[in-house]
């Protein structure tokens, strides 16, 4: 079966193999492995050493973003979110939750938001200190640009927090050139391509020991993380956590580092996007988006009249496909991952697959 949502995702057999291993984190043996593996994602991130410091949380990704929005957010502070998909729909709901006064940005989800949009935003709103950004939004599959809309917040003197949950690894990233940001955020179990279970940021030490007290939260507060690992080190977890997860995630960045890194896995994810693209709109399927705007990491399909969303992931799941059940775009749509350890000739199947459930159901000549 070819796992294809957005994540979780389809992961190397040597990956799940990882956690097969019982482990005491708490064991002198345990902490050199964590604080390796720490440094390991700070370099993917282009973090750098002594300004720069990996903070895992054993969480999934919406508690990440949360805990950001807690730590870098201070409560009599206000922040921006640009909104073009549920992702950010959902990190306003988070900060409101938490607290904070959220100035939300509309912006189609065909699109990814602009600098001048940003721009005109934040002299709009003075009282926004942050812009809370999704840089790719896995709803429709567009992507909203930092090496575009970072340079436009540093200009206006503001801070970042990026959600790179679905882009970390795969899209482009260097910390070193985006002083703004003070945490990029992202999961294990993306384009990692590692299992569900811990949560990272990379941040701004500065900007972190500066924001202690602010988060309100105990188990959500990066402060903390940092404190911890600076009075017992780099090894320790402040609490219990599926450590195994830690054990597959540095199987899957030794196959991330055999790959070449992050750009041939990139290059990877955007010929398995295109073959989706051009193989299901060959099918006349509408896609949500247009060329220019269509991201790497999942490719999203308006759903063709008398199509029964269940009914067609049930379809392809008769065809060892598996795809997410339901849609978190604007309109209805279906949408197809390109990521995980998945290549060319699998995305070739999905297409015949795609074509097979649609004969099944009647719906060919519908699309």
């Amino acid at each position: 079966m070819l796992l294809l949502t957005p994540g979780p995702v389809q992961t190397h057999p040597s990956v799940r193999a990882a956690m097969a291993e019982d482990i005491a984190p708490w064991d002198a043996a345990f902490r050199p492995f964590y604080a390796r593996l720490r440094e390991r994602i700070r370099v993917i991130a282009g973090g750098v050493e002594g300004e720069h410091i990996t903070l895992p949380l054993q969480v999934a990704g919406h508690m990440i973003m949360e805990a950001a929005v807690r730590t870098y957010v201070p409560a009599d502070s206000a922040l921006l979110i640009p909104v073009n998909g549920q992702y950010a729909s959902r990190a306003v709901r988070l900060a409101r939750e938490s607290g904070r006064v959220v100035v939300e940005l509309p912006v189609p989800d065909s699109r990814g938001v602009t600098p001048a949009e940003i721009e005109a935003a934040l002299a709009a709103h003075p009282e926004c200190g942050h812009v809370v950004m999704v840089y790719s939004e896995t709803g429709s599959g567009i992507v909203n640009d930092p090496a575009a809309i970072g340079p436009a917040v540093r200009a206006a003197g503001r801070r970042m927090i990026l959600d790179a949950v679905s882009a970390f690894g795969a899209l482009p990233l260097d910390l070193s050139a985006h002083p703004e940001i003070d945490a990029v955020i992202f999961t294990s179990n993306k384009c990692l391509e590692g299992l569900p279970g811990f949560a990272f940021a990379v941040a701004r030490i500065d900007r972190t020991e500066a924001s202690a007290g602010n988060a309100g939260s105990w188990s959500l507060d990066l402060a903390d993380v940092l404190a911890i690992s600076r009075s017992h080190g780099m090894g320790t977890l402040r609490f219990t956590g599926p450590v195994q997860t830690l054990r597959a995630l540095d199987v899957a960045l030794d196959r991330f580092d055999a790959e070449g890194g992050r750009v041939p896995r990139l290059a990877r994810y955007r010929a398995n996007a295109d073959i989706l693209y051009r193989g299901l709109k060959a099918l006349e399927l509408k896609p949500y988006l247009e060329d220019a705007e269509q991201g790497p990491i999942v490719v999203t399909f308006h759903q063709p009249a008398g199509l029964v969303l269940a009914d067609f992931v049930e379809a392809l799941k008769r065809r060892g496909v598996t795809i997410s059940s339901y849609f978190t775009s604007y309109e209805p749509s279906f949408r197809i991952g390109a990521i995980g350890d998945v290549f060319e000739a699998d995305m070739h199947k999905v297409v015949q697959a795609v074509k097979a459930a649609l004969d099944e159901l009647g719906l060919h000549q519908a699309a």
